[in-house]
């Protein structure tokens, strides 16, 4: 299945099933802020924007914000948080692997664990630098996923990999570790900075979390077909009362939200 009809289907929960909350995100709001010596004409584009789970904090601060994003479902969500779409905003259905703007337009360029679901990112990555303006900054950043939430998705995944009658290895997307961000804006002449804008606590009872899988909301889940899907549940939902004890059992541990900065000199 291909990722964009994978989001459409997932955009109606995809906020409540992810870690980042919207004040978590005000919060780092202001680092980002703080990082690019923002001014009120400070512009900010994020491909691969989703339901703005990011950016939003920028949008309601006033500042000029582009979000691009393959899938309709996704800006739809986006749009959703507005009772009007307000002026300094502009969504666009478009694939990132184009940014449709001109040479030198935007000040900020920010990316949030999207990188690996790009085509080329060498591509990808060449087309942020041709949009970036002189001094410009690129924000390659990331939230941690929390350990006890990597433990659980692990259990489901050794699971997933029986039916499929494969290594638990092969079940995950490593093309983002071939990725090298650095060497590509260093090689071009840009500074890099890393920052751990934010660490918060992350809590879910172990019930929710089998809810947030049983609504596949999330690409791993989609492997394989919905009869398929629905018996690694059955025992998916068995091992994790054998292993956690109980359905109301607490699934808590620290998760952050993590940038590299890239800075034109």
């Amino acid at each position: 299945m291909k990722k964009f009809n994978y989001y459409n289907k997932i955009a109606h929960i995809y906020d409540e099933t992810r870690w980042l909350t919207e004040a978590i995100a005000e919060e780092v709001a202001d680092v980002i802020l703080t990082l690019v010596n923002a001014t009120p004409e400070t512009s900010f584009l994020e491909p691969g924007v989703g339901t703005g789970l990011n950016i939003f904090p920028m949008v309601k601060r006033g500042y000029p914000v582009t979000g691009i994003d393959v899938s309709e479902e996704m800006l739809n969500q986006f749009r959703q948080k507005f009772s009007q779409i307000p002026s300094n905003l502009r969504l666009i259905n478009a694939d990132v692997s184009q940014i449709p703007f001109t040479n030198w337009s935007f000040d900020v360029v920010l990316t949030v664990h999207m990188i690996h679901a790009v085509s080329d990112w060498k591509i990808f990555l060449d087309e942020i630098a041709r949009v970036l303006k002189p001094q410009g900054f690129y924000l390659y950043a990331q939230w941690e996923n929390p350990p006890a939430r990597k433990e659980f998705q692990a259990h489901f995944q050794d699971i997933l990999a029986r039916y499929k009658g494969e290594k638990t290895s092969a079940i995950f997307d490593s093309s983002i570790e071939q990725v090298n961000v650095e060497k590509y804006f260093c090689s071009k002449g840009y500074q890099s900075n890393y920052v751990i804008a934010k660490e918060w606590t992350v809590s879910n009872t172990v019930d929710e979390l089998l809810e947030f899988y049983k609504s596949r909301a999330y690409g791993f889940c989609w492997q394989v077909s919905e009869k398929i899907f629905n018996l690694i549940m059955n025992d998916f939902e068995e091992f994790c009362v054998e292993y956690y004890g109980s359905l109301q059992s607490e699934v808590s541990s620290q998760a952050k939200f993590e940038i590299w900065v890239y800075h034109a000199k």
